[in-house]
């Protein structure tokens, strides 16, 4: 990849060697490998070139673009809430190139290179202020097909119905149980999932019954895939936020982007299963 022969590249590692004051590689029966420094040291050396390489690839997208705008965003939020309406944001901001990275927790907006972030839980980012977009209404959904088979009417039928759960939500089922008044002597039973968008899908697929963000499965609802069981929703302790770097919250596009989203988000009334 770097157009340099075997001899020129051990010449470089010796000089690393010599300047770094460690032994970054050693011989093993005929093999190269890595000593331990060398093991740490990699880690970091990957994450920059991984950095640069980022950077360059943004930079050629953007080529054409009057302003760039990096956003970070929870994988299922972007994959199934804002990447279906990104379109009509780029039509009123056509010369904005935009990129979307998808991050479970929170990092270095400033050294990721990123302009904003959707963030889950309390308003709290160092180095960003944060903007509340919403709140979390989950709602108990099923496919019409599991609905028919286990007969479900309402909230009394769940507890015999299979449930799926969220791993970072463990006690989500347990507290809309306790909240609608209805019993279930065991709300931990069922699957388990780390993504929401694992558990719609297993949904779609009639695997049991989700307690799912109204925003998430929107389209789902529309199509028919999923019906809402009960209409009463558990609103959790967290929310959803923008986490805005304090340097870039004037920078072209992030107005715009926030302006925008926060028009988006709504919570509309959806048909029961009855």
């Amino acid at each position: 990849e770097m157009n340099l022969t075997q001899s020129a590249i051990s010449r470089q590692i010796r000089d690393l060697e010599l300047q770094l004051g460690v032994t970054l590689f050693e011989r093993i029966r005929k093999r190269v490998v890595l000593t331990e420094a060398g093991a740490r040291f990699l880690v970091d050396a990957k994450y920059l070139i991984e950095q640069t390489e980022g950077l360059v690839y943004r930079t050629m997208a953007s080529a054409k673009a009057d302003a760039t705008l990096s956003v970070a965003t929870l994988p299922t939020f972007g994959s199934h809430w804002l990447a279906p309406r990104l379109p009509q944001f780029l039509e009123n901001n056509p010369k904005l190139a935009v990129n979307l990275e998808s991050r479970w927790t929170p990092f270095s907006l400033q050294e990721q290179f990123f302009d904003v972030a959707v963030h889950f839980g309390r308003p709290i980012w160092a180095g960003a202020s944060c903007q509340p977009l919403c709140a979390e209404y989950m709602l108990p959904v099923a496919s019409p097909e599991l609905i028919a088979s286990y007969k479900i009417k309402g909230a009394q039928q769940l507890p015999k119905a299979p449930l799926l759960h969220l791993q970072s939500r463990p006690t989500a089922w347990r507290d809309w149980f306790e909240q609608n008044s209805t019993e279930n002597d065991e709300p931990f039973r069922g699957h388990r999932f780390d993504q929401f968008s694992m558990i719609i899908e297993a949904c779609v697929a009639g695997l049991g019954v989700g307690l799912l963000p109204q925003y998430l499965i929107e389209s789902q609802i529309d199509l028919g895939r999923l019906q809402v069981i009960d209409p009463r929703p558990l609103q959790t302790e967290d929310a959803y936020f923008l986490a805005i770097p304090d340097d870039k919250a004037e920078k072209p596009g992030v107005v715009e982007f926030t302006n925008w989203i926060r028009a988006q988000i709504s919570h509309p009334i959806v048909e029961t299963a009855e």
